[in-house]
């Protein structure tokens, strides 16, 4: 597993030091997701060049868990279609699951766009796994504060 970071790079390499996740900094994080996403995807490219797919998931989904990554890649291996996305809130987004055959675009988004784009224009080759709680997602302490009410 790798974790592409930006700001905060100490905190989180403190939180995932028991972990054998793989720290990649990001030193251009401020351009925006699609430079993490590149960041990322080449670190694992260089280190691993027969990679077959990458599992994209972002850090302010709670509800992620191991089911939902298994779930990922089960249909991607049943399918084989390109992409792997997560439905919720009558959207299709990450975590998602993107075959070699995308690797090309994802290197290429835009510095402030992350991968729905490139979702989205693959409609038609999208296997889908349901995940209504990926709609819950995590900008802001208030945001914290209603979800730990609820719960």
């Amino acid at each position: 597993m790798t974790v592409v970071v930006g700001d905060a790079r100490d905190r989180i390499e403190t939180g995932l030091r028991e972990t054998s996740a793989l720290i990649v900094e990001n030193r251009e994080w401020q351009r925006g997701l699609g430079s993490s996403i590149r960041c990322g995807l080449r670190h694992q490219l260089n280190a691993r060049p027969e990679l077959d797919a990458v599992l994209l998931l972002v850090c302010d989904q709670p509800f992620v868990d191991a089911s939902i990554v298994t779930a990922l890649v089960s249909h991607w291996n049943n399918s084989r279609k390109a992409i792997v996305a997560c439905s919720y809130a009558n959207t299709l987004g990450v975590p998602a699951l993107f075959d070699r055959a995308c690797f090309e675009e994802l290197l290429a988004l835009p510095d402030e766009s992350g991968a729905k784009a490139l979702i989205e224009s693959r409609d038609g080759n999208v296997a889908q796994v349901e995940f209504e709680k990926g709609a819950i997602d995590i900008d802001t302490p208030a945001d914290f504060r209603r979800l730990t009410e609820r719960n």
